[in-house]
C-alpha cells in the first residue's frame, strides 16, 4: 500500500545557513494526517461553531499545518469556545486586543522604551530605586534617531522611569523597581531565543517578544518574568500576525506553566512537578527509580529543563511545535474558555453536576474523567508523563551506564534531536493508563 512519506515543515521556520548544528525536524505534513486548512475551515458551521472533537483527533494523527497553527493554537489554549460564534470571537478579540493595548501603555508610561521598536541587555536602575549610571546602560536608553522616548506627558507625583535610567529620579514604588530589574534580564534572554532562525535577524520581531514579556511581567504580581518564558512565548509571535494575539496566546499558556515560575526564597515552582515524576518513575519503573535515588538524583532535577520549558531544547524547533500541539490536543478540556474567563461560572457548573461532552475532550483528559482523577485534586499535566517515558525508554542504558548524576546529564542531553515527538507522545499515554491502573490498586 501506498504511504505519502509527507512533506518537510522546515521551510516554514527558516534556519539562518551558518547554523549548521540544528536538530533535524521528523515533522512532515501528511495529506489525510495533517489538519490542512481545507479540514480546519470545513469543521466550522456557518455561524461559526466549531467541531473541536474531530479536529482533535486529526491534530493527534498528524499535527497541525504550519499556515493555521496560530489560529488552531488559540484554541487549544483556551483562548476562544469552540461553542462560540465568528461574531462572538471577533468581539472578544476587539476586547483582548486593547486590554494589552491599555497595559502596553502603562508599561510604556514607566519605561518609554516599551513598544518603540528597541528593548535593553543592560540593568539600568538597582534594587533600591537608584539609576545605573553605565556608558553602556546611556547607550541603551538613549533615543534612536527621529525617537521621541518622553512622548508622553507624565504625572507630577509619578515621574517617567525613563528619567531615573537617565539620573533624573529615585524609583520608589517597590513593584514598578521589582519589573525595571527584570527589563534586562528579559533582553539578554530575547537575544538567546531561538537565535538559529531567519525571523529574528530582524529587530523588530526582537523587540516584539521583549515587549510581550516585559507586559506579561507587569501584568503577572505573582510571578513575573523568569527565565524560559521567552522560549514558551517565541513560538506566539511567530505564529500569529498580531502581537496582542500573540501575547493572550503566551497569557493561556502560562495558566497552566505559571506554577513553574512561582519561586520563594526556599523552592522553585517546579519542584512539585519534579515531584510527581518522581512518584510516577516509582510506580512504572521501580528499578530506575531506586538507582536514581542511589545516584542522588532521587528530586530528578536533572529533568527541571524539560519540564520547564516543554521540551524545546529536546526538539528541532519544528518539533517542538508538533510536540506541542499533540499534548494540548490530548489534554483538551472543552471547559477551558469558561474555567478562564468566567471561573465562577465553570465552578458553578461543576457544583451542579453538569457534564462535559467526553466527545468534546482530548484522549488523555478521557482517561482522567474514566478513572474520576478530575474529582480528587487535580490530574497531572502529561508533560509529567512524557518525561517519564523518555526515562523509561532510556532506562536500559541509563541503569547499565550512569554512575553518578553527571551520566545522567549526559545521556538526557544526547537525547537532542533524536527523540520522536509521536512515540514520546504515544509513550505517555501507554504510562499514563499503566499508572492509573496501579494507582488504583494501592
Amino acid at each position: 500500500m501506498w504511504r505519502d512519506p509527507g512533506v518537510p515543515a522546515d521551510s516554514f521556520y527558516e534556519i539562518r545557513p551558518e547554523c549548521t548544528d540544528v536538530p533535524i525536524s521528523r515533522f512532515k505534513i501528511k495529506a489525510g494526517k495533517t489538519l490542512s486548512a481545507r479540514k480546519w475551515h470545513s469543521a466550522f458551521t456557518p455561524e461559526g461553531y466549531l467541531d473541536i472533537g474531530k479536529t482533535l483527533r486529526r491534530i493527534y494523527r498528524g499535527g497541525v499545518h504550519p499556515s493555521i497553527k496560530g489560529e488552531v493554537w488559540e484554541f487549544l489554549l483556551g483562548c476562544y469556545d469552540p461553542k462560540s460564534t465568528f461574531e462572538e470571537r471577533d468581539q472578544i478579540s476587539r476586547r483582548r486586543r486593547m486590554q494589552y493595548a491599555t497595559w502596553k501603555e502603562e508599561c510604556r508610561q514607566l519605561f518609554p522604551l516599551i513598544g518603540s521598536g528597541r528593548f535593553i541587555t543592560a540593568p539600568v536602575i538597582t534594587e533600591d530605586g537608584q539609576p545605573i549610571q553605565d556608558p553602556y546602560v546611556l547607550k541603551e536608553t538613549r533615543p534612536a534617531k527621529g525617537l521621541d522616548l518622553a512622548v508622553l506627558p507624565q504625572d507630577n507625583n509619578s515621574p517617567s522611569s525613563m528619567d531615573a535610567a537617565n539620573n533624573l529620579v529615585k524609583v520608589t514604588d517597590k513593584r514598578v523597581v521589582q519589573w525595571m530589574l527584570t527589563l534586562h534580564q528579559i533582553g539578554l534572554d530575547v537575544v538567546r531565543t531561538d537565535r538559529t532562525l531567519v525571523f529574528y535577524e530582524k529587530q523588530e520581531n526582537l523587540s516584539k517578544l521583549w515587549d510581550i514579556l516585559a507586559v506579561y511581567a507587569w501584568i503577572d504580581k505573582d510571578v513575573g518574568y523568569g527565565q524560559g518564558m521567552s522560549d514558551l512565548c517565541s513560538p506566539m509571535i511567530i505564529l500569529l500576525d498580531d502581537e496582542a494575539d500573540a501575547f493572550w496566546c503566551f497569557e493561556r499558556l502560562m495558566r497552566r506553566l505559571r506554577g513553574n515560575f512561582r519561586c520563594t526564597d526556599s523552592s522553585v515552582g517546579v519542584e512539585a512537578q519534579l515531584s510527581n515524576l518522581a512518584s510516577v518513575t516509582q510506580v512504572i519503573d521501580p528499578k530506575l527509580h531506586q538507582h536514581l535515588e542511589h545516584l542522588g538524583g532521587g528530586d530528578y532535577l536533572f529533568a527541571f529543563r524539560m519540564l520547564m520549558v516543554l521540551f524545546r531544547r529536546e526538539f528541532s524547533f519544528c518539533d517542538s511545535l508538533y510536540l506541542w500541539e499533540m499534548m494540548w490536543a490530548l489534554e483538551y478540556d472543552p471547559e477551558l474558555f469558561l474555567m478562564y474567563e468566567e471561573p465562577q461560572s465553570a465552578s458553578s457548573d461543576k457544583a451542579k453536576g453538569k457534564t462535559k461532552s467526553i466527545r468534546q475532550c482530548g484522549k488523555y483528559e478521557r482517561e482522567n474523567m474514566k478513572n474520576g482523577a478530575k474529582n480528587a485534586e487535580a490530574p497531572l499535566p502529561i508533560s509529567v508523563f512524557l518525561v517519564a517515558s523518555v526515562l523509561k525508554d532510556k532506562s536500559t542504558k541509563l541503569l547499565q551506564e550512569a554512575r553518578g548524576l553527571d551520566d545522567v546529564v549526559k545521556i538526557l542531553n544526547d537525547l537532542t534531536g533524536n527523540l520522536d515527538a509521536k512515540k514520546a507522545c504515544t509513550g505517555a499515554m501507554k504510562l499514563h493508563k499503566k499508572y492509573l491502573k496501579k494507582a488504583k490498586k494501592t
